[in-house]
């Protein structure tokens, strides 16, 4: 299935928010309209997550003075995740000419590379951009790129403290991480490297496809005191229903890298802020059409981190999350 949506149709879907947010008072003279393409990623424009993404970003653009229609142009495509629709489209915005492009996720920006390496390209939530060979450094990208990372790979031992602070009898952890792309690999090298020091046995679980996620949980739930840790990956979300499930069918605590897990049923997530990761690309957006050059501009890092506890599925766990546990919540699901 394919979605193509123009611009004025996906403001619509947000609700008519850009409609009510003010006009700020420093918006840009009147002068030839610039033009930036959205090479999106998610689950598409009637996705909640999604929306509140895009949202963000279009609503940081006008306060910095750029009104879509007024003097800039946003063409936004939604490939949701299919990699026949992301070279597709990729190729479609940049014969566009865009002024500037957005790349929403690690599986989006290579395609956008590989049909340009002219215009400036804005990530937002990738991993591991040097790893993925997208910029030269973090300080000094190069190139035509640059953007915000998802995380830094010392986050994932966050998720094994977490793990064991939920559950002090957890021993073995099984870990589900994309081994293709460097970031799972990174990922599974932290948790693997900090395991010892909170007394857990670690063991990788492939997510490529439905199949080895199942028989791998499945073996790894045999034995007793186990939890999971889902690393950050595009084929984990693909497969969250799935894992979610597996994961209540075991009673098996876990922690997730996202917070979309833990709205649709699972126990625990640690990560970045990503509406704030694309509020802060759109201001990368507006240094780019201003004059400055995306090589130029380092890639950062999140500031902004949230832990997200869903008590409903630690009581159906039969696990009391600790009050200390708690304490520390920004959101706490009932």
């Amino acid at each position: 299935m394919t979605v193509f949506i123009e611009r004025r149709e996906f403001i619509a879907l947000i609700g008519g928010a850009a409609a009510a947010w003010p006009l700020v008072a420093r918006a840009q003279q009147p002068g030839p309209v610039r033009r930036i393409g959205v090479l999106a990623g998610g689950g598409g424009a009637n996705d909640p997550d999604s929306k509140e993404r895009y949202a963000a970003f279009l609503q940081h653009l006008q306060q910095l003075g750029w009104v879509d229609g007024r003097n800039v142009q946003i063409d936004i495509r939604w490939p949701l995740g299919d990699a026949d629709n992301i070279r597709k489209y990729a190729a479609e915005l940049v014969a566009l000419t865009p002024d500037v492009l957005v790349a929403a996720g690690t599986s989006v920006v290579r395609p956008l590379l590989q049909a340009n390496r002219a215009i400036p390209i804005v990530f937002a939530d990738v991993a591991d951009p040097v790893g993925a060979g997208f910029v030269e450094s973090l300080a000094r990208p190069g190139g035509n790129v640059t953007g915000f990372m998802q995380f830094e790979y010392s986050l994932s031992a966050k998720w094994l403290e977490l793990l064991k602070h939920f559950a002090p009898g957890v021993k073995r952890a099984a870990v589900l991480r994309d081994p293709i792309i460097t970031s799972g690999i990174g990922q599974f090298a932290v948790i693997q490297s900090a395991a010892p020091s909170f007394g857990i046995d670690v063991s990788p679980v492939n997510v490529r496809i439905a199949a080895e996620i199942e028989r791998g949980v499945e073996a790894f739930a045999r034995s007793p005191n186990g939890g999971l840790i889902v690393a950050a990956s595009g084929q984990a979300s693909s497969h969250r229903d799935l894992i979610i499930t597996l994961a209540a069918r075991h009673k098996l605590p876990a922690v997730y890298a996202r917070r979309l897990f833990v709205t649709d049923g699972g126990l625990m997530s640690y990560g970045p802020d990503r509406v704030e990761l694309f509020r802060q690309a759109a201001g990368y957006v507006d240094r780019i059409l201003k004059g400055e050059k995306p090589g130029e501009l380092p890639v950062q890092a999140p500031t902004k981190y949230e832990l997200v506890i869903n008590l409903k599925t630690a009581k159906a766990l039969g696990f009391e999350v600790p009050p200390s546990l708690l304490a520390l919540a920004d959101e706490v699901i009932e």
